[in-house]
């Protein structure tokens, strides 16, 4: 089951490139822009399982919400700030953790999946690039090539080939990619599925009919090959 994350970052630029980020690696992502955007999703929408918390938020200083937030959640707080003592005190506070800007997305990373860890979540790095038999998916570069030769995929396949990449290998059921690639709306409409998956097949695969990258299994889902089988 996909980490369900709230992202609050008043800096558009930022907030944009941590969301698209963290959705790379499979991170359900809610985004806030202010402590009452924040607040309204806290209350209305699915409760998250980690926090990403700015300090400097337009109406309101982020430690208001750090403390507001329910048992149990998560919070690592992502700011400017470098003094000690208010590092210490957020700590002291209840935030997981305090990673000071600028920052690597691989170390926010790995930070988060310390603080999942810490509530019996094990969370393995995503896998990004892929390689089989010529093809390549590199969902960091988001380029696809067969053989040498660039694919061109719609929005959408390319939403679809990444969910299936970041669980190479392993069956993703109908409703699970139908959820995370479209909506959880749209977990009974199996006929989206069937016809982009064909779409997928007729751009990666040698002989579309008879596919031995894209897998499916009967009844249940869809597996990408993984890289060390033989296919």
């Amino acid at each position: 089951m996909s980490m369900r994350v709230l992202l609050v970052e008043d800096d558009r630029e930022l907030r944009s490139i941590l969301c698209e980020s963290l959705r790379l690696e499979g991170y359900l992502v809610d985004t806030a822009a202010s402590m009452a955007e924040a607040q309204a999703l806290l209350k209305h929408s699915q409760m998250p399982d980690l926090v990403l918390l700015d300090l400097g938020l337009p109406d309101g200083d982020g430690e208001v919400l750090l403390q507001s937030l329910p048992a149990g959640t998560p919070a690592l707080v992502i700011s400017a700030r470098q003094q000690d003592g208010v590092k210490v005190r957020l700590l002291d506070a209840g935030a997981a953790d305090y990673l000071v800007k600028p920052f690597s997305i691989s170390e926010l990373l790995a930070r988060m999946r310390a603080a999942l860890r810490h509530r019996g979540v094990h969370l393995r790095p995503a896998l990004t690039r892929y390689q089989q038999h010529g093809l390549v998916i590199d969902l960091a570069a988001h380029q696809v090539s067969l053989h040498g030769e660039l694919k061109h995929l719609t929005p959408t396949e390319f939403k679809l080939l990444a969910r299936l990449v970041r669980n190479a290998g392993q069956v993703v059921t109908h409703r699970t990619l139908l959820a995370d690639v479209w909506g959880a709306e749209f977990t009974e409409h199996t006929h989206y599925l069937r016809l982009y998956m064909a779409q997928l097949r007729a751009k990666l695969e040698a002989v579309p009919a008879d596919p031995h990258l894209l897998l499916t299994e009967p009844g249940v889902g869809y597996r990408l090959l993984a890289e060390a089988e033989n296919g």
